[in-house]
């Protein structure tokens, strides 16, 4: 049964949570792709003001398809997540507690995760167009210019993920593999 989390996410909320975990997430999230980090970043490393609250913030990587007539977005699938390892320790040291998005994570992301406490949820690939049924509002609130790669203030509910690591560093895709490959001797 998945448990259900209101966002934002916080310290507290993220380090109760363990990779295999099932979640339901509701609440505001952001949406943030490789470009739009690296700006971010540009900003922290400048002193600047960021465009969105970055404590207690979840950030989607994902850069949705235009939405159709009536609708709140596009497709909205997760992209990989590596391409985020270079930023995303800055960005949680800064407070950010969340990130979805799909793949593995780097040593330096995971090292930040542990001494910050943040987690690593997955969504699954290929299932864009359902996932974006759980997006109830979507708005640009920066790099407008980047276009599907723009930040967006998304509001969720019940949106399905999973921790695949957790702030203590326990990663699914590591256990999960060893179970597996236990129960095939």
């Amino acid at each position: 049964m998945a448990m259900e989390l209101k966002m934002p996410l916080s310290r507290e909320m993220a380090r109760s949570l363990k990779a295999g975990d099932s979640v339901l997430l509701s609440g505001v999230i952001y949406t943030a792709r490789d470009a739009a980090h690296k700006r971010l970043c540009d900003l922290v490393a400048e002193g600047k003001e960021l465009p969105l609250e970055i404590k207690d913030a979840t950030i989607y990587f994902v850069g949705p398809t235009p939405a159709r007539e009536g609708d709140v977005i596009g497709s909205a699938g997760p992209t990989t997540s590596y391409r985020m390892d270079a930023y995303s320790p800055t960005l949680i040291a800064l407070g950010q507690t969340g990130m979805i998005g799909k793949g593995k994570r780097s040593p330096k992301v995971i090292a930040a995760m542990k001494e910050h406490g943040a987690v690593y949820f997955g969504a699954i690939g290929g299932c864009g167009a359902l996932l974006s049924q759980c997006i109830k509002k979507a708005e640009v609130i920066a790099y407008e210019d980047l276009g599907t790669e723009a930040i967006r203030r998304l509001e969720v509910e019940n949106f399905p993920a999973v921790v695949i690591i957790d702030s203590y560093g326990n990663n699914l895709y590591e256990t999960g593999r060893e179970n597996y490959l236990a129960s095939q001797k």
